[in-house]
């Protein structure tokens, strides 16, 4: 079976489904690999790297896609202005699509239907669950490490103030406030980057386990207690709140919210839209020059005004919508994701005849499309809302 490996074309995004390194590990597992010409140049591989690896290099996106019987990718197909062509209507019918497609997100819903239309077999890798077979394949985990990081980064830079305490010849200049809503991987990077730069952090979570994990990072906890039935779901991450429960956490959120220089908001639950936690009401009450830094944005953004793939002001807050915020750190998360990736392909063709296992736990829980068929649970959940 033949493996194509496109160039990326989401804007700023220089990440690559595979290194030369793991093609090589591709290619010993059976597979023929072709990649687009260039599609490495962002993170300083060349086409001779590749082809040293034992891939074939192939010029255009639309020949590459009409060979292709499966395709890594990084971030879900998009129109090809190049090739004047969305991804999709390039891919040959029945083909395999594995990359991060956010299925549930309201955005992607037409994209879902174009490969259910077109008989793709498509996989979502933040669909893999957090179980210890799956931890080496956990992209997402993987890339909310470096989310976490670099969002803190891009909001110092948004910042008029300093973060850390500053001594002057006229006095000291106060720490900013940062206040991280969700203490999963990315808001415990976010911690853990936002202390080292001499930051005051809050964190809110629901999940009992994750407040005292931000706690031991030494940040303060904020916000209140939710049922752990109500707030623990399968793997350790967060359910979906009830819709008063909902409103109980915005009005925990509000007065934290008014005091914070910066938030970051990384709430999320598996599969599903990111829950909406703070409204245009509560941008209104912060201080002017505030930041936020909404990383839900791939899932739709727990900010009610966040754009996204664009950084707006609105009173007098900047609130940063970017999506690809991995992107930038495109060395280090190309070798992560391009790792998990080899790890789920192996997995996904284990009996070693080229017949993919969709009755493998990971893989169904990353099943997005399959026979022209929509099977992904959150993303019909969405769906049906939407309606």
């Amino acid at each position: 079976m033949l493996i194509a490996i496109p160039k990326e074309i989401m804007e700023e995004e220089k990440r690559v489904a595979a290194t030369p390194e793991t093609t090589e590990k591709l290619i010993k597992l059976g597979f023929k690999v072709i990649l687009e010409s260039n599609a490495g140049a962002g993170i300083f591989y060349s086409d001779e790297d590749y082809r040293s690896a034992g891939a074939e290099i192939v010029a255009d996106a639309e020949t590459l896609y009409g060979r292709a019987d499966i395709i890594l990718k990084v971030k879900e197909p998009r129109y090809n202005v190049n090739a004047g062509k969305h991804e999709v209507e390039m891919m040959k019918d029945e083909s395999i699509l594995i990359a991060f497609l956010h299925p549930a997100t309201p955005s992607n819903h037409s994209l879902v239907k174009m490969l259910r239309d077109k008989k793709i077999t498509s996989l979502t890798m933040d669909g893999i669950p957090r179980t210890p077979n799956a931890q080496k394949m956990d992209a997402l985990t993987s890339m909310s490490t470096v989310t976490g990081y670099k969002a803190v980064l891009l909001a110092a830079n948004r910042l008029q103030k300093f973060v850390p305490m500053i001594g002057t010849a006229i006095g000291p200049v106060r720490p900013s406030r940062f206040l991280v809503v969700g203490a999963g991987v990315v808001g415990l990077q976010a911690i853990a980057t936002a202390k080292r730069l001499g930051g005051m952090i809050s964190a809110v979570d629901i999940r009992q386990k994750a407040r005292e994990e931000a706690t031991s990072l030494g940040a303060a906890i904020g916000g209140f207690d939710v049922p752990g039935d109500l707030a623990l779901g399968r793997g350790g991450y967060a359910k979906s709140l009830p819709a008063e429960w909902l409103e109980k956490e915005r009005e925990a959120l509000r007065p934290l919210m008014a005091d914070a220089d910066v938030v970051i908001l990384s709430a999320l639950v598996p599969g599903e839209v990111a829950p909406v936690l703070v409204t245009d009401e509560m941008i209104a009450s912060m201080k002017p020059g505030s930041v936020i830094v909404d990383v839900s944005i791939d899932q739709g953004g727990n900010c009610a005004v966040t754009e996204a793939g664009r950084h707006i002001v609105r009173h007098n807050v900047t609130i940063d919508g970017l999506q690809n915020i991995p992107g930038r750190v495109a060395i280090h998360s190309t070798w992560l994701y391009a790792t998990n990736m080899y790890y789920y392909v192996e997995n996904l063709f284990k009996g070693g005849d080229f017949r993919p296992d969709l009755e493998d736990e990971i893989v169904r829980s990353s099943l997005v499309t399959h026979e022209g068929r929509i099977v992904h649970q959150g993303t019909l959940k969405a769906m049906d809302q939407s309606n």
